[in-house]
């Protein structure tokens, strides 16, 4: 498989496109539907559904809106990806699986397609995901495993996309789509970000309604969008949550308080995420930040608060009937997690919502008080090679947990969270993650503009 196929350019620069007239809603469309059909590409594998015929029809509805002087929104006419996760009115949620294709098709869209909609996004297509969204690794047997642009050309060197989001980056990072609907449980938006170049953000869980799609975990499951800057990612992100498209000044770097977490999340580290994150944070003190590292020491407990963890829990109360009666349609890296949840007692899921509280309460002294932002690394390796993730089950349970590990400690806090590349052109891709405290999402993305200003003049 080759592909030069470029994402496409900021949401701002194609609203200027349109504004000026350069360029019009139906031509972004059929970019983005010819690198979908092109066999060299994986469009294929990334979508599993692709309206055409309705995108042009509401690409051409839009440009004739624009010609009269309405415009909806600046993400007016641009193409943009929906995970199958979501429902789409008149489509059928499959989730990635096959246990779900024979499911109706959906009465309405989710609120956030509603949305999204209503701004003038063009709909492109459903893009592929981790069945059930349970996985940070992207893999799915039933209909192929997206990939990240990194050393895909390579014979032998394919890499996963990440996960669950997986066809939602790729759609971008190939121009398939400017920007892309996904949901964050443990890490599905800012792993595949992370492991594909790109930009993703993850808002407080309650910031944008969830109704309307497939739930992984109803306590910690969040949607949000995957984009080529923090620009777009905040421009997205206010639309979803229903307020007006702005994005956040830069806040001033001068000042600003940055804890760097210093274990747990430092463990493991592959050689050239740690050179990339050390980089990172060393410009961000020289342009003024102070940076202080700290310990967090309740991180040493997550692996005896999530022995069954609410995804556990929550995704086999919600597929409890399915497994009974279509278990052999799942995958069975899937299965096996989602069948975990079947032991865990009701004192269990008290005793996490517990320790849940404790954890965030004790967050709210040690990280939120003191920083205006906590920094870590995204994902503490590079993108795996696809043929390592799948080689057994003992190979794809470890990485994808260590995957997992970093992203889903912000999860569990109902943190606010984004992932920017930190990584030198042209080498392996690395995510530099910010979290903030729970509600502070707008703050959180002025700072990210600051930061990622910084980023992009040392790559």
């Amino acid at each position: 498989m080759a592909t030069d196929f470029a994402p496409f350019p900021p949401l701002a620069q194609l609203a200027a496109d349109l504004a000026a007239g350069r360029t019009t809603s139906r031509a972004l469309v059929e970019t983005a539907l010819e690198r979908i059909a092109d066999p060299a590409g994986q469009g294929s594998t990334v979508f599993l559904e692709v309206d055409a015929q309705q995108a042009r029809t509401s690409a051409d509805a839009l440009d004739r809106l624009r010609g009269a002087g309405a415009v909806l929104s600046p993400l007016a006419g641009i193409p943009i990806s929906v995970k199958d996760l979501f429902d789409v009115q008149g489509q059928v949620t499959r989730a990635g699986s096959r246990v779900l294709a024979d499911a109706a098709p959906a009465s309405a869209d989710a609120p956030a397609v509603a949305r999204l909609r209503r701004a003038g996004a063009v709909i492109v297509g459903r893009t592929n995901m981790t069945e059930f969204a349970y996985s940070g690794l992207g893999l799915n047997p039933h209909y192929g495993t997206p990939l990240s642009p990194y050393r895909r050309t390579e014979p032998g060197e394919a890499r996963v996309a990440g996960g669950s989001s997986s066809g939602a980056a790729a759609s971008v990072a190939d121009g398939m789509a400017a920007v892309a609907l996904g949901s964050d449980t443990g890490g599905s938006l800012r792993i595949p970000a992370a492991m594909c170049a790109l930009t993703g953000f993850k808002p407080t869980a309650s910031r944008i309604p969830r109704q309307g799609a497939v739930p992984l975990s109803t306590t910690l499951d969040s949607f949000g969008p995957i984009g080529v800057s923090v620009s777009c990612c905040a421009l997205v992100d206010r639309l979803l949550a229903g307020l007006e498209p702005q994005v956040p000044e830069a806040r001033p770097l001068e000042g600003l308080r940055l804890g760097v977490l210093t274990h747990y999340v430092t463990d493991e580290l592959d050689p050239e995420v740690a050179a990339a994150v050390d980089a990172a944070t060393k410009h961000l003190e020289a342009a003024g930040a102070i940076l202080s590292d700290v310990r967090f020491a309740p991180l040493d407990q997550l692996a005896t608060i999530n022995r069954f963890g609410f995804s556990g829990m929550e995704a086999y109360a919600w597929h409890r009937s399915l497994v009974d009666t279509h278990a052999e349609r799942y995958d069975p890296r899937v299965l096996v997690r989602i069948k975990k949840g079947q032991a865990a007692l009701a004192a269990d899921y008290i005793e996490l919502l517990e320790a849940r509280a404790a954890l965030m309460e004790a967050a709210q002294r040690t990280l939120w008080r003191r920083f205006d932002a906590i920094v870590a690394p995204t994902v503490p390796i590079v993108p795996p090679r696809v043929a390592d993730c799948d080689a057994d089950d003992a190979a794809y349970a470890r990485i994808n947990a260590l995957v997992l590990r970093n992203p889903s400690v912000f999860n569990l806090l109902d943190a606010c969270a984004i992932s920017l590349p930190c990584h030198p052109r042209g080498q392996a891709p690395v995510g530099l993650m910010l979290a903030g405290a729970p509600h502070a999402d707008d703050a959180l993305l002025a700072t990210a503009v600051a930061v990622e200003r910084v980023l992009e003049s040392i790559r």
